[in-house]
């Protein structure tokens, strides 16, 4: 989490943030064996980059789903603790910025990549 936090320039803390984060540290670890063990000639078994970027949305949608969920039924008067609901509004909070933060990186490093002479 540390080395995506600093590749990034994002300081990240809560619970929700390390749980986002670390899934981000397995998706690009994993995206990362996978094309090592690609160039040395070994049979990929993991996802392509395309399946752990999906991957990593859809669990942003089910994080942003899960503090949906709970603030209507804190408004509704169902929920019987508010922190349940304190922490997955931050949670997701973060996990959107830290998404947010991980595309412009990406954007500005294909723009970096299209700027350069051949």
């Amino acid at each position: 989490m540390g080395a995506i936090g600093s590749i990034l320039g994002v300081g990240l803390a809560g619970a929700g943030a390390v749980t986002s984060a670390q899934s981000a540290a397995t998706a690009a670890t994993a995206a990362g064996t996978a094309g090592t063990a690609a160039a040395h000639g070994v049979p990929q078994t993991g996802n392509n980059f395309g399946d752990v970027i999906a991957n990593a949305l859809d669990g942003l949608q089910g994080v942003q789903s899960n503090a949906d969920g709970l603030a209507v039924k804190a408004a509704t008067g169902d929920l019987n603790d508010v922190h349940d609901y304190m922490i997955a509004a931050s949670e997701a909070s973060l996990a959107t910025e830290f998404t947010v933060a991980l595309r412009d990186r990406a954007v500005e490093a294909f723009n970096q990549i299209m700027g350069m002479q051949i």
